[in-house]
């Protein structure tokens, strides 16, 4: 493993700039839970266990026609959630990384948590695929807005039902919804996602040597994967189950972030690419944390 992280040290200091690309892994490791099984879903919104709905059955548009109360109560409990959890270690090491490069760093990402730029990321660089929770839209598009949901201040019971006024649309008083690409969704108001597009390729177009570290982008919804695996350029692959690449193009670590980014600055360190106060700084801020 020592000869990986030796190896990925070098493709880092070889690179103009760095995509990461990011999947849900990222937020597990953030200590956000995991909705792949219906079981720990249900444990924590036990209303879903009593109606029997699993994530790709909340996490859609009719859900919020047919159980709004429902439907809130999952996202304005993980609304709540994401403000409150604070990004781990992983993030800032990748942002350490990315202010040696020459072109720093841009991110692709499908979690909706906003938690790279809550971890200090410039927000102009990071693309949120899927839309993002912090954000929100008419469940009608009335008039094609999208606006922040920082004023919503979600309550929340017990059973995971959304207590009081349901969010509403400014213009039609209509229910609003999270702006966020569900399942089975044709309403998506993806302007926000198309301008952060953009963006990335306008940056992409300027990076002569680039480098993709994919962390935590699993192949169930391979929308990162594919992404990543397109710039047709090397990849550092960190994967618990599922980070196998071909050696001749980039790295496979099986492992979680913390766990690969502390490998990865150790061997940057050694090679001088990272100092020792930028560790530290580093190590002192994530006990902080």
């Amino acid at each position: 493993m020592q000869a990986r992280f030796a190896k990925c040290a070098r493709l880092i200091a070889q690179a103009d700039g760095m995509l990461i690309t990011a999947g849900a892994g990222l937020g597990v490791d953030s200590g956000l839970p995991d909705f792949r099984g219906n079981e720990g879903m249900w444990r924590a919104y036990p209303a879903l266990g009593r109606a029997r709905m699993g994530f790709s059955d909340i996490a859609c548009p009719d859900a919020f026609r047919q159980h709004p109360r429902l439907a809130w109560g999952f996202y304005g409990h993980r609304l709540a959630m994401y403000r409150t959890t604070e990004p781990g270690a992983a993030f800032q090491i990748l942002k350490l990384i990315a202010s040696g490069l020459p072109d720093g760093a841009f991110v692709f990402t499908s979690n909706v948590d906003g938690h790279f730029q809550k971890a200090g990321f410039d927000p102009t660089r990071v693309m949120e695929c899927h839309g993002s929770i912090h954000h929100l839209q008419c469940m009608d598009g009335c008039m094609n807005d999208v606006w922040t949901a920082e004023a919503l201040v979600p309550n929340v019971d017990g059973g995971s039902l959304f207590i009081g006024e349901l969010p509403a649309c400014p213009w039609c008083k209509g229910l609003a919804r999270p702006n966020i690409l569900m399942f089975g969704d044709h309403e998506w108001i993806d302007d926000r996602m198309r301008e952060q597009c953009s963006r990335l390729d306008v940056w992409r177009a300027s990076v002569e040597r680039l480098l993709v570290l994919e962390i935590g982008a699993g192949t169930a919804i391979p929308t990162v994967r594919y992404f990543g695996e397109s710039q047709d350029c090397p990849i550092i692959r960190i994967n618990t189950t599922e980070a196998q690449t071909s050696a001749d193009r980039g790295v496979s670590l099986p492992m979680t972030g913390t766990e690969a980014m502390g490998g990865i600055a150790a061997a940057l360190l050694e090679t001088g690419f990272l100092d020792r106060q930028q560790m530290s700084t580093l190590q002192l801020a994530h006990r902080g944390a």
